[in-house]
């Protein structure tokens, strides 16, 4: 049974990878913050609930304390929890959205690798953006270029890079970065664009069930690698 854990997955593209996830055997743990949300997607799913907040180093250690006592190790990690970090440009909100998207892959990958290096096919996935790459939003051929989150676009862009020095420091694990498409989830209702998160789900369900072959310290969408 392939173990896996998703964050921020009580809703939107993490709800739907954890669904395709589940429908292929994958034994799934739902990483969400919120206690009563993320109970009530595990077991809408028949997945399983980890507390898991990833701007909490505590909360970080606790859950995935939880995964090695229940399985023993880790195959697939899906950083997905994000936030838009819309409104005030200012500091605070800065902090905030950076100690999400891009110091929670930090917190949640350091607490998994021991875990993820008892994986005989360990594979991690960042849900990231392309709204983080210079190409995309200097392209005016490109939804990218039209979106004024300056702060969500830096922090992806983090969130990408960390992705290929993880990559490139653990040469056993693979390690990749997905655009999963726009997608109509809560973040994106304001911009009125995307298609349903299932469909964006399956680009990173493919790039969640690599073989041990499979490429590593990229960033891609469903038609393959990005420029960036």
């Amino acid at each position: 049974m392939i173990v896996t854990l998703i964050t921020g997955a009580n809703k939107g593209i993490g709800f739907e990878t954890a669904r395709q996830l589940l429908d292929l055997g994958h034994t799934v743990y739902i990483g969400a913050r919120d206690v009563e949300r993320g109970e009530k997607a595990a077991a809408a799913l028949g997945a399983r609930f980890v507390r898991l907040d990833v701007t909490d180093d505590a909360s970080v250690t606790a859950a995935l304390a939880v995964i090695d006592a229940d399985e023993g190790r880790l195959d697939v990690l899906v950083h997905n929890a994000g936030i838009l970090g819309d409104g005030p440009l200012d500091g605070p909100t800065a902090l905030r959205v950076f100690d999400t998207n891009a110091v929670g892959i930090v917190r949640v990958t350091e607490a998994a690798l021991p875990l993820l290096r008892r994986s005989a096919n360990p594979t991690v996935v960042t849900v990231s953006s392309s709204a983080g790459s210079f190409w995309a939003v200097n392209n005016p051929d490109r939804p990218e270029f039209h979106l004024p989150v300056a702060l969500y676009s830096a922090s992806k862009a983090a969130a990408t890079m960390l992705t290929v020095q993880y990559a490139k420091a653990h040469p056993g694990i693979r390690f990749n970065a997905i655009e999963p498409g726009p997608t109509a989830t809560d973040m994106t209702a304001a911009f009125g664009i995307g298609r349903p998160p299932a469909e964006s789900a399956a680009t990173v369900v493919r790039l969640a069930t690599l073989g041990p072959d499979g490429p590593t310290g990229t960033f891609q969408d469903e038609s393959g690698t990005l420029p960036w």
